[in-house]
């Protein structure tokens, strides 16, 4: 896989050993249990897959590639780089600027924007009709796109999938930048829908049995569907495709489950013989994390930008188990007693007293996103030594894990 040149503040030095380590010994990933750092009194298990993935590494790199290679331009972002409030901050600090904010809000307006001015597209991918208005102003937009390559492959399945009459079903989050692109594209092709999750699928499939209306369509999903869709013929052949940061078994429940109720019809409707569309570092983080849930943790820290979607399934497949704190970055840890951690359920930071829990030896999951820099895992695991005593130990346990003792 391409090697992608990242500033190198972004990069670990207790991270990338232990990275290093697990792909030396297991080159084909086929071992998801997470690698054990034993402080003794604190054991850490850090996941065996996390951290930046292709697509961030590859948006990354071409975003500071622009500023480097434009130092007297304007240069804006669509939206947020990535889903990582560190990354953004760090840009906006070297002069990008952005156009909106990741739910589509005007923070500049177009009409500020020429024909001179850098445009950098994000991860995510941004709308056709983004990308019309931008050409239309004379802007070289394939220049600095960022789009991940995995979601311009959902983009091509969905063009297949339109090509040949189906309907698409998109697993998503509605407001969400990459659903919104996604939604674009598929718009071009053919009809779409978008679901959340299995209560808003059960009753997308209430509407193909006929037991909600077309008119409990269009209210239950508004602003969620294509124009001039119809529920009464458009929804005979369909495809589940979707945004590549969902849960994995959520989108295979959605799947299985519409194809079971087509098929006790006993009808012409059909479920087109779809794959799973999540990025392949979404599968891997997703797999890690259920290696981690195998260890008998006292609780599991989760870094990472409280608006990333990715991050927040692995939270919500943790806290299953014990407890989870999902912190931006180590200055969430206040003390050994208490930090601030973001609640997925109540949309906000709360504080958290005796966090540090756990009996005589304390053990701790250790995890982040896809868009959360290494380092940042660093720190945190540096503040929880420091506030067992550890903190002095880091080279002689990472070197006893090296050398196999």
């Amino acid at each position: 896989m391409k090697q992608f040149e990242i500033p190198a503040f972004y990069k670990s030095d207790i991270i990338s050993r232990v990275k290093s380590f697990r792909k030396d010994n297991d080159p084909r990933k086929k071992d998801f249990s997470p690698t054990l750092l034993d402080f003794g009194t604190v054991q850490l298990y850090i996941a065996r897959h996390f951290g930046f993935c292709y697509g961030v590494e590859n948006a990354i790199e071409i975003a500071y590639k622009a500023l480097d290679e434009n130092p007297e331009k304007n240069i804006y972002l669509l939206s947020q780089m990535i889903h990582n409030p560190a990354v953004n901050e760090d840009l906006v600090a070297r002069g990008m600027k952005f156009i909106q904010d990741t739910s589509g809000k005007q923070l500049i307006s177009w009409d500020d924007i020429t024909a001179a001015d850098i445009v950098i597209i994000p991860a995510f991918g941004t709308t056709l009709e983004i990308e019309k208005r931008l050409i239309n102003k004379g802007i070289e937009i394939q220049k600095y796109n960022t789009t991940c390559p995995f979601v311009e492959k959902v983009w091509n399945r969905s063009e297949k999938l339109g090509s040949d009459n189906h309907t698409l079903v998109i697993h998503g989050k509605y407001n969400h930048e990459e659903t919104r692109a996604t939604f674009s594209h598929a718009a071009s092709h053919t009809h779409a829908v978008i679901v959340k999750d299995m209560q808003e699928t059960r009753f997308l499939a209430d509407v193909i049995t006929g037991k909600k209306s077309k008119d409990d369509f269009y209210t239950f999903f508004k602003g969620k569907y294509t124009d001039g869709f119809d529920p009464g013929k458009d929804l005979d052949k369909i495809g589940v495709i979707n945004q590549t940061t969902m849960l994995a078994t959520e989108t295979q429940e959605i799947s299985e489950f519409l194809r079971a109720v087509i098929e006790a019809q006993n009808s012409h409707k059909t479920v087109a013989d779809t794959r799973d569309t999540l990025c392949y570092a979404t599968n891997d983080n997703q797999s890690a994390t259920y290696g981690l849930m195998d260890v008998d943790l006292d609780f599991s820290i989760v870094v990472g930008g409280y608006n990333s979607s990715n991050t927040t399934h692995l939270v919500e497949l943790l806290e299953k188990k014990a407890p989870c704190y999902f912190v931006k970055d180590s200055s969430e840890l206040l003390s050994e007693m208490e930090l601030n951690a973001f609640d997925i359920h109540q949309g906000k930071v709360v504080s958290v007293t005796n966090w540090n829990r756990g009996g005589a030896v304390k053990k701790i999951g250790i995890t982040s996103g896809a868009s959360c820099p290494d380092v940042m895992v660093d720190q945190v695991i540096h503040k929880i030594l420091d506030f067992s005593g550890l903190e002095g130990d880091v080279e002689k346990v990472l070197s006893g894990l090296l050398n196999g003792n």
